[in-house]
């Protein structure tokens, strides 16, 4: 699965050991983010969804910088 920089460090900020907990903490904090956010959060976590629990185990999320 590909994420998009802005998706890789959405998911390094709410980031926990299984995709399911992962993907939990991101709709615990979906009511508190504004429009924009919320478009990118619902498009990472419709990328999570349709992820293995194997493919997010072997995924390396890292937080990228707009510089690298």
């Amino acid at each position: 699965m590909h994420f998009t920089v802005e998706e890789e460090n959405l998911i390094c900020v709410y980031h926990n050991a299984d995709r399911r907990r992962t993907m939990g903490k991101i709709n615990a904090a979906l009511p508190d983010m504004d429009g924009g956010m919320q478009a990118l959060t619902q498009q990472t976590l419709s990328k999570l969804e349709r992820m293995t629990d194997a493919d997010y185990g072997g995924q390396k999320f890292r937080f990228t910088y707009e510089n690298e």
